[in-house]
Order: C-alpha cells, then structure tokens, then sequence
C-alpha cells in the first residue's frame, strides 16, 4: 500500500509538471462551445429577471414562456453569438492561466500545490478572465438580451459588433467595462471556490488525483463538476446582479441610476429589499452547476487522454 501510495504521488508531481497550459486552454475552450449551446436560454431568462424592476415575469417558466410568446422562440436565444464566444475565450484563459500560477506556486522541492496556493491561483484566474474577457462580452450580451422584440427597425443594437461599436461611440471605450469591479469579485471568488471544490470531490468521490493518469469517466466529471459549480452562484448573487444592472445602463441616455458598485447595492437595498440582491438565482443555479458539468466533462476527456497518451501508460 505504501508502495502504492508513493508511486502514485510520484507519478502526480511528474505529469503535473509536464501538462502544458495550452492543452487546459483548449479543453476548456471546447467546453465552453458546448456549454453555450445547451444554455444560453437559461443565461437569457437570468438576464431579463434581473433587470425586471416592475415585476412584469412571476418566475422562470413564466418568463421564458413570456419571452417565447411575445418575441418568439428563437429570442430565447439572444446574444449566443458573444455568448458563445466569450465563453469560448473565458475558459480557454480561465483553465491556461490557472494553470500556469499553479505550476508558479507549487512547492519547488515536493511539487505538490497545497489548497491555500489552489484558492489564490483560481482567483487570480477569475480576476484576469473578468478584466480581459468576461466584463466587455457581458456587456454586450446583456444589451443585446435586454432589448425586447426580434424586428431589427425596432432594436436599437443590431447585433454585437454593432452594439459594441455603438457603445464606443455613445459612452467611450471603458463603456465595455462597466461593472467591471462586480465581474471582477464574482469571477475570482467563484474561480477560487470551482477549481478547489473541483479537485477535492474528483479525490473523495472517484480517487482521482490530477495527474495521476486517470481518466473519469463523462458522468462522473459531471457530478464532480456539478457539485463545484453549486457554492458559486449563492455567495456571489449580489455581486451577479449588481454586474448586470451596471452594465445594463447606459451612459448615452442621461444620468445613470447606479454610480459604482457599492451605490448600486445600497439603492436595490433600499428599493426593492434583501431578497432582491439574489434575483435570478434559480436560473444562475440551473445554468452554473449544469454548465460546469458540461465543461468539465469535455475537458476531463481531453486532459485525461492526453496524460494516458504523452505521459504515462494508462492504468490497468
């Protein structure tokens, strides 16, 4: 057994090692097109009962069957093409840059990463995705998802390359980055949670320790994946809706309602109450959790072989 247990820590710091970024990148960007996909009607609905001030939607079935009816099926679907693609980049540089400032914090004699070292590499991941991908897309998505109808003569943002660049023109370029300090506290504070939830129930549900040459199969990523996508969305509520009520408004039209973050919390506070800094939680906990499932399940695929492949032999 301690035979056992020696080659398998060894066998661990030695593929760890030689895993390239590049190749976390590409698995969690191919993750993100699925992910996309599968649930960007959910994103929608999130969306529209966040920015719903005046009660219009008594729920997730009723919006999404109000949006249907009104606007047709396909506006259920709004925004996938930034969606999409920002989903894309996000988990591209979300899984290479955690990579990378693991590998920067591992133990140089053992190897090994210990849990404080994998909180601080995950929220240095969430803070660089929410500053260089997550806040200017999302900013995009949420205008283009706020706009009701589908007939282009009545939309004011046409589409996202145009809704950027009105954007630009209208409210400047740091137009792109509104709400960006939100973003930036739900992105890194859920980055730090996911990656280490993740790892810990891989260990304790399936005895897979990264590196180790194990390859899950696709429902157990899921549920590992799942599970760590579950803390997120309930910690962070405010930070989500204060993000999206930021980016929402817009700088072309007058005085904003929400001066910064802190204003932003403090006025839904005193307007609409306490259970407001948390609307549209059921729909972030229908889209998160399943969504991590879907990503890690294709990205524990494409990691697992590559070890099997390029490092060691696979596991009898």
């Amino acid at each position: 057994m301690e035979n056992q247990e020696a080659r398998r820590s060894n066998t661990e710091q030695r593929s760890t090692k030689s895993i390239p970024p590049y190749m976390k990148a590409v698995s969690g960007s191919l993750g993100g097109v699925m992910e996309a996909c599968c649930l960007q009607p959910i994103d929608v609905i999130k969306t529209r009962l966040q920015l719903d001030r005046a009660g219009a939607y008594k729920g997730i079935v009723h919006c999404g069957a109000t949006v249907s009816r009104t606007e047709g099926v396909r506006a259920l679907w709004k925004g996938l093409t930034p969606f999409a693609t920002h989903l894309t980049l996000k988990y591209a540089l979300r899984m290479g840059s955690n990579a990378v400032l693991q590998t920067a914090f591992k133990d140089s004699e053992t190897g090994k990463l210990s849990n404080h070292a994998r909180l601080i590499s995950g929220f240095g991941a969430g803070v660089l995705e929410a500053l260089v991908i997550v806040t200017p897309f999302e900013v995009v998505k949420i205008r283009l998802q706020q706009q009701k109808g589908l007939s282009p003569d009545l939309l004011k943002y046409k589409g996202p390359v145009h809704c950027a660049g009105m954007i630009i023109r209208e409210e400047g370029l740091l137009g792109l980055w509104a709400g960006a300090a939100p973003t930036v506290m739900r992105n890194g504070t859920n980055q730090a949670a996911m990656f280490t939830a993740k790892n810990a129930f891989d260990v304790v549900l399936w005895n897979r320790h990264e590196g180790d040459g194990k390859v899950l199969q696709p429902w157990q990523s899921m549920v590992s994946g799942f599970l760590a996508g579950t803390a997120g969305p309930i910690c962070t509520g405010p930070f989500d809706v204060v993000k999206t009520r930021l980016m929402a408004q817009s700088r072309g039209t007058g005085e904003l309602k929400y001066k910064g973050m802190v204003h932003a919390i403090r006025t839904i506070y005193a307007e609409e109450g306490l259970f407001a800094l948390w609307k549209g939680l059921l729909p972030r906990l229908m889209r998160i959790p399943p969504g991590q499932a879907i990503v890690w399940a294709v990205a524990d695929q494409i990691i697992g072989l590559y070890e099997r492949r390029h490092l060691h032999d696979a596991p009898t």
